[in-house]
């Protein structure tokens, strides 16, 4: 039997602010939070799947046993110089 494995990654859909939100313009923002407060969002399987689990996700009910995997990740800026080492 062949294993399969389905990612779903939900670039860009934010589920709160990062530490460094502030230096550009981001503080307080929460796509997540902001559209779960609206009276038609439902996203039945997105909630099993853990959604809500997620470390700083405020928005929604956390489900007692995901059938997924999940996990919240933040950017890494690694700079390179190009300058030549003799």
């Amino acid at each position: 039997m062949e294993k399969r494995v389905f990612l779903i990654v939900l670039d860009s859909f934010g589920i709160g602010a990062e530490p460094d939100a502030a230096a550009f313009g981001d503080e307080g923002t929460n796509t997540l939070g902001a559209i779960a407060g609206h009276p038609n969002f439902n996203c039945p399987n997105l909630k099993k799947l853990g959604l809500f689990n997620i470390d700083g996700v405020t928005a929604g009910e956390k489900t007692a046993a995901p059938t997924g995997s999940f996990a919240r990740l933040q950017e890494y800026l690694c700079i390179v110089s190009s300058e030549r080492i003799a």
